[in-house]
C-alpha cells in the first residue's frame, strides 16, 4: 500500500480512521527553519471536523505530537515524524461493511485488492481522516514557502445545488492578502454571502439523507519564473499527483482548464510584456502561471473537483460479499454531507508541499 510521496522533500503517510493514531513522517526538510507552533494548529482547526451542519459531528482535537525532527521550534534537518491521535472513534458503525461495501467508497475495491484484510472501520486508509497528516505536513512547508516570498490560499467556489457561485480569483492580479486571509478561514470564501447560501444547500442535502460536492479553486504566488520540468516531471503533474492524494478529488484543471476546448489560439495565448521593472508578465493567464510544464512568473492557479461524501445515510443498492446476492445498504454513523469545506485546507496543503519540492528541485531550497 503505497503512501509515500516525493522525491527532494518526502512525505509518508500513516495510519488509519479509527487506528489508535494517524501521522506523518517529513523526510529532505533543511535545517535550522523555525516552526510556529500557533500557526500550525491554525491550520489542523481549518480542517478539524465537528465545527458546523456542513461536517461530521465527530469531535477530534487534532492536536499533533511531533516525535523528532524539530529541537525548540526549530527543524534539526532529521525526518520530521508526527502523530495525531484518534480519540472519536465509533467502530461498531462499521461493522456491516465488511460485507456491504458502501457505493462510490473504496470498500470493495481494498476488499478485492488486499483480501478481506483491509480496515473498513471509518474508510480505514482510504479515510479522509488521512487528511489531517497531509495538512499538518502542508503547514510546515507554507511557513518555509512564506520567508521565500511565496502564498498560498483557495477558495470554495461552488457547491452542487447551491444557485451562487463565488467569484473566481482574478487570475491575473490575485492578491496575497486575500490568500492569507482565505487560508485562515474555516470554509473559506470571497464572498461571505455566498458561504451562506452554500450551508443551506449543504444543509438541504443532510436533511434529504445525501451529500454533495463542489470546486476548490487555490493559487500560489510568488513562485519564481523556471521551475519545474517539461514532460513528466511538470508543474501540473507534481500538484496532481499530490493533490488526487486526497481521496474525495476526482478532477483538476490548471488556468482556464477544460475551457481551452472551446476557444481558438488567438484568445487562450496569453500575449507578453515587459513591465518598467524588466520583469517580463502576461496580459491574460490562461495557462494558469505554467507554459511546458514550467513556471512563467504568473500567479499558478487551479481548480480541483470533490466528489459527493460516499457514505449516506439513504438506502443505496449494494451486493453481499459473503453470499453473493444483492443487498441493500444505509450508511449510519457521522459522516460530512459536503467535504468541500474541510477539503479547502487539504488542496492548500498539497499545494505548498508541492511548491517546496518544486523549489528542492531546482536547487532554490537550502
Amino acid at each position: 500500500m503505497s503512501s509515500s510521496w516525493g522525491e527532494r522533500i518526502r512525505v509518508s503517510i500513516f495510519g488509519g480512521s479509527h487506528t489508535k493514531a494517524i501521522g506523518v513522517n517529513i523526510d529532505g526538510l533543511p535545517a535550522g527553519e523555525a516552526i510556529d507552533w500557533e500557526e500550525i494548529l491554525k491550520q489542523m482547526s481549518r480542517r478539524a471536523p465537528g465545527q458546523d451542519l456542513t461536517a461530521t459531528t465527530r469531535k477530534e482535537e487534532d492536536s499533533p505530537e511531533v516525535l523528532c525532527g524539530l529541537l525548540e521550534g526549530v527543524t534539526t534537518g532529521a525526518p520530521l515524524c508526527a502523530i495525531i491521535k484518534n480519540t472519536s472513534q465509533r467502530s461498531k458503525d462499521y461493522s456491516q461493511l465488511k460485507r456491504l461495501p458502501r457505493p462510490g467508497h473504496a470498500d470493495y475495491t481494498a476488499f478485492v485488492k488486499y483480501g478481506g484484510h483491509n480496515d473498513v472501520r471509518g474508510g480505514g486508509h482510504f479515510s479522509g481522516r488521512l487528511t489531517a497528516p497531509l495538512v499538518f505536513a502542508g503547514a510546515i512547508a507554507r511557513q518555509m514557502l512564506a520567508r521565500r516570498g511565496i502564498t498560498v490560499g483557495s477558495h470554495v467556489t461552488h457547491i452542487a445545488a447551491c444557485g451562487r457561485d463565488d467569484p473566481r480569483f482574478d487570475p491575473v492580479t490575485v492578491s496575497p492578502e486575500l490568500l492569507k486571509r482565505l487560508s485562515e478561514s474555516y470554509f473559506p470564501v470571497i464572498d461571505p454571502e455566498v458561504r451562506e447560501e452554500m450551508r443551506t444547500a449543504i444543509n438541504q442535502a443532510r436533511m434529504d439523507q445525501d451529500s454533495v460536492g463542489g470546486l476548490v479553486e487555490c493559487a500560489i504566488l510568488g513562485m519564481p519564473v523556471g521551475v519545474g520540468n517539461p514532460m513528466f516531471g511538470g508543474t501540473e503533474n507534481l500538484i496532481a499527483s499530490l493533490v488526487f492524494g486526497i481521496p474525495a478529488v476526482k478532477g483538476i484543471e490548471f488556468g482556464a482548464g477544460f475551457a481551452v476546448a472551446d476557444m481558438r489560439g488567438s484568445e487562450n495565448n496569453d500575449p507578453f510584456y515587459m513591465e518598467e521593472s524588466g520583469l517580463v508578465r502576461t496580459e491574460t493567464n490562461h495557462s494558469g502561471g505554467i507554459l511546458g510544464g514550467i513556471t512563467n512568473g504568473m500567479p499558478l492557479i487551479f481548480t480541483v473537483a470533490l466528489k459527493p461524501t460516499s457514505s449516506i445515510s439513504r438506502e443505496q443498492d449494494t451486493v453481499n460479499l459473503e453470499t453473493g446476492e444483492n443487498s441493500k445498504l444505509a450508511v449510519t454513523g457521522r459522516h460530512d454531507p459536503c467535504i468541500v469545506p474541510r477539503g479547502a485546507p487539504a488542496v492548500e496543503a498539497a499545494a505548498c508541499l508541492a511548491a517546496l519540492e518544486l523549489l528542492a528541485q531546482s536547487g532554490m531550497l537550502s
